[in-house]
Order: structure tokens, then C-alpha cells, then sequence
């Protein structure tokens, strides 16, 4: 259900399509996207949302709805998104929600050892790397490039592959695919495909890896086929 009211969604040249701009495409909602560089976060949302009770106060992507109500944190931001345009509806209450939300952080934090190095050199602005750099090396405790020689490469994807075949085995239980679901697209799955996009967006070598690690890279390629009509609006 298409609305004539716009949202603003706050997010990163990092990843351009995270979890909820997924679900915003989906549900053909109208929303300008503001790109922020790291330092600029906080002095951003801080005015208008309410800090996150971790390392990081104030993250993004972040919305700001019609009713200049805003949220932060992807799943908040569904949780909203779902409540205030319910359809076409995003499965919240998917029993397979609860699983990818466990599995996913055990997919994609040993890849980050590859990640936290290269995102600067790869993906983000002059304006947020010096930002990155250092918190990120306060985060792991030493050089980002160090981090990476240790714990990178065939060593990251060996460390991820249980985690990513789990997935793997979850797509391939409906075997009327492409979604968990079967044919029935859910939040979930935005979740998946957004967690595959930015593998692809970190570098072929990351995305390459992580599906030769899957244990079948044709139904996670397959899921992301499925996803383009939800990943064609470009960066506007």
C-alpha cells in the first residue's frame, strides 16, 4: 500500500540498503534518504531520539515518520514501519525471524575481520574514515590492518561457514523458495538479503568467500535474484 506521506530514512554510503529501506521498498512507501558521515551521526539524532543502551548511542540508518516521530535500530524501525502501514505485511511474527536475527551476527562478525579494514579503503567518504579508524581500532583492541592479517582471510570465512550454512539449510526447508518462507517474503528474508548485499558491497572477495562457505551458494544467489525489485531504487 503506496502512502503520499514521505518518510526520511538517515543512512550510510556503507550500506545503502539496509534492513529497513528493504522493508520501505517492499511496501511502497515514499521517503528521502539523507546520507550522514559517521562523525555527523550523533549531533544528527540526538535532538529528536532517545541513545541506544550500547557502544553506540546513535546509529544508523534512522527514520523520521510524517507525524515527525523518529526511531533508530532496524528491527524498532520494522516494528513501526509494520504498526503504521501493516500492508502488504512484512511477517514479523515469522517463526524464521527469531532464527536469522540469532544466526546472522555469527555469519557476519568474523567476516568484519576482513570488513573493518577495507570498508575505509573501499566504500566510505575521506569525511568518515579517520572517524572509522579509530573507533573501530579502540573496538578490536589493535591495528585494523593487524586485526585483519590474523584473523582475515580463509581463516574469517572457516570461522563463518557454520553460521552461513545454517542459513543455507533454513532457505532449503521450503523448498518452494526463493524465500524462508517458501514463496511468502518476510522481514527475515530482508534481513538475509541486506546482511548478502553488504557482503557484496565490502567486495567480491568477502561475498565470494561467504557463498563458497554456505555450502550451496545457488539459493542464496536465488533469494537475492528475488530481491531486485526491492533493490533497484537507486541513491536518491
Amino acid at each position: 500500500m503506496a502512502s503520499n506521506a514521505s518518510c526520511e530514512i538517515s543512512s550510510g554510503y556503507m550500506k545503502p540498503f539496509p534492513h529497513a529501506r528493504l522493508l520501505l521498498n517492499y511496501k511502497g512507501l515514499d521517503y528521502e534518504t539523507k546520507w550522514i558521515e559517521y562523525p555527523d551521526i550523533k549531533p544528527t539524532l540526538q535532538p529528536h531520539i532517545e541513545p541506544n543502551d550500547t557502544r553506540w548511542p546513535y546509529t544508523i540508518p534512522a527514520i523520521k515518520f510524517p507525524d515527525g516521530t523518529w526511531s533508530q535500530e532496524s528491527r524498532r524501525i520494522a516494528d513501526l514501519i509494520e504498526k503504521r502501514y501493516p500492508e502488504p505485511s512484512a511477517h514479523l511474527d515469522s517463526p524464521y525471524q527469531s532464527r536469522i536475527e540469532e544466526v546472522v551476527p555469527r555469519a557476519f562478525r568474523p567476516l568484519m575481520a576482513i570488513g573493518l579494514n577495507q570498508i575505509p579503503k573501499r566504500l566510505l567518504n575521506p569525511a568518515s574514515v579517520e572517524y572509522w579508524m579509530k573507533d573501530r581500532t579502540d573496538v578490536v583492541g589493535c591495528d585494523l590492518a593487524e586485526h585483519e592479517a590474523k584473523n582475515g582471510g580463509e581463516a574469517a570465512f572457516a570461522a563463518a561457514a557454520p553460521a552461513l550454512q545454517e542459513v543455507t539449510a533454513m532457505l532449503k526447508e521450503n523448498p518452494d523458495g526463493p524465500f524462508f518462507s517458501g514463496k511468502e517474503v518476510s522481514y527475515a528474508d530482508f534481513v538475509w538479503i541486506s546482511t548478502l548485499y553488504f557482503f557484496k558491497r565490502i567486495g567480491d572477495d568477502v561475498y565470494e568467500g561467504a557463498l563458497n562457505a554456505s555450502g550451496d551458494r545457488t539459493v542464496h544467489e536465488t533469494i537475492l535474484k528475488a530481491a531486485e525489485p526491492w533493490l533497484k531504487r537507486g541513491d536518491r
